[in-house]
């Protein structure tokens, strides 16, 4: 490892420890994630020619150029997928398309209540995706729980819930529809095989913070009130409600109809909302409907939370740098000869590695580093793709900025790193490695080969 790979390696580690100190710099984490970027990148640019064997001389600076235009284009992908989510399951709720899902979790009890939105978040991540999921419940806990305390509990256990119910589905996480695209792993077989061990991933934890929770909930009279649009028609609500939710739910068969990337199906479906709306609201006035500007897209654009989405991209374009200059690909290299093949071993640490830096180059560097194999553990459902597809998913719940669903829920509820870190890592630790066991168990009793 050379001089230069070790300084960039120091940089995203020390920008990392003071986005998990926030709490005590008072630091807002999305300025340390851009200047980690920076940093990192403005390190790399010493001597390029390390890790672009064509950035020399005179094309030095194209080559880069190009390099990171390539993870800012991978980033961006995502961030236009969180920002057309965000704003079509907002336009949803502010046209009271969510009273009736209050209405179905409505519970005077906390810990009733925690069950209701485990499930509801484990099966609702498997059709839609964890990202777009998190999103949908923490706005309807918004709704139902007014004490800051417990509303991060739950949060934290939608995270939790999230990814594990996207890791059994094909369509459910990034990196299965990766492996699924790919073609290591079937529809069939990871629905079968890794949806016992999501289920454990996801109860375990669950029943660990039930004891988080103690009495009945308190309701203002603000949350008592549903979310009403009294000059929209009863079908105009309904035809809102409809459009934005199954066109979540169309994003992935838009997908793999068009084969074209997520977000634009997501902004296909913003657009047909924004569309619609606003022929609703067109000639409404504010006498006539009170709050009516405050309901269209345009104002609802205002109110994004740029700081997650410039911590995002901060996160995201400094592992790019990290994949660039071929970390994440030797790591795996190491732990594969570390661990002599044992690819328990090597998923369930691939899948704890998943919780610090993005699980998509993780998974994506070990598609380049193992070759599918006719038989055996390498095989096409085999026993290393599919804990790969478990592990990637579940484990980065381990922290909350290891995956999208933490990122985009810490930012909504303003959950800190320190206290994430500290109260729900080692729940979830504890169902993730329950679920590797349930899969040992699965794969050599029940589906072991004849």
């Amino acid at each position: 490892m050379t001089a230069l790979t070790t300084a960039i390696i120091a940089a995203f580690v020390i920008g990392y420890f003071f986005i998990a100190i926030e709490s005590v710099t008072k630091i807002n984490k999305a300025a340390i994630a851009l200047l980690m970027f920076v940093v990192c990148w403005t390190l790399f640019m010493i001597d390029p020619g390390q890790y672009i064997a064509s950035a020399v001389g005179n094309m030095k600076a194209l080559e880069v150029s190009q390099e990171i235009e390539r993870h800012l284009g991978s980033t961006a992908t995502t961030l236009f997928f969180l920002m057309g989510a965000m704003t079509i399951v907002e336009l949803v709720d502010q046209n009271g398309g969510f009273n009736f899902v209050r209405d179905t979790l409505h519970t005077t009890s906390k810990r009733r209540l925690l069950w209701k939105i485990a499930f509801m978040t484990f099966f609702l991540s498997a059709i839609l995706d964890n990202l777009t999921t998190s999103i949908v419940m923490v706005m309807i806990l918004r709704k139902l729980v007014n004490d800051h305390r417990d509303r991060i509990i739950y949060a934290s256990l939608v995270i939790i819930s999230a990814n594990s119910g996207g890791a059994f589905s094909p369509i459910g996480d990034v990196t299965t529809i990766m492996l699924w695209n790919k073609g290591v792993i079937t529809a069939a077989g990871v629905i079968s095989e890794i949806f016992i061990p999501s289920v454990l991933s996801m109860v375990i934890p669950a029943v660990i913070m039930m004891y988080m929770l103690k009495g009945e909930l308190k309701f203002s009279s603000r949350q008592a009130q549903t979310v009403s649009a009294s000059s929209l028609t009863t079908g105009q609500r309904k035809t809102i409600f409809f459009l934005g939710v199954g066109g979540l739910m169309f994003v992935p068969v838009f997908k793999s109809i068009t084969h074209l990337p997520p977000f634009i199906g997501i902004l296909l479906v913003l657009g047909v909302l924004w569309t619609v709306t606003e022929v609703f609201y067109h000639n409404l006035t504010e006498e006539e409907e009170p709050g009516a500007m405050q309901k269209r897209v345009t104002n609802m654009l205002k109110r994004i939370d740029m700081s997650t989405i410039l911590f995002f991209l901060g996160i995201l374009m400094a592992v790019g740098c990290l994949e660039t200059i071929g970390v994440l690909t030797a790591l795996g290299k190491g732990l594969d000869t570390t661990f002599g093949g044992n690819h328990y071993l090597v998923t369930g640490i691939i899948g704890v590695l998943s919780s610090i830096v993005d699980n998509v180059p993780l998974v994506a560097g070990c598609m380049g580093m193992y070759p599918v194999q006719a038989a055996g553990d390498m095989a096409v459902d085999g026993i290393f793709w599919q804990l790969l597809a478990y592990c990637a998913g579940v484990g980065g719940s381990m922290l909350i900025i290891g995956s999208a669903a933490g990122v985009v829920v810490m930012g909504l509820e303003k959950i800190t790193f320190g206290w994430y870190l500290k109260h729900i890592t080692w729940i979830a630790f504890v169902g993730y490695i329950a679920g590797i066991i349930s899969y040992w168990a699965l794969r050599t009793y029940v589906f072991a080969p004849l």
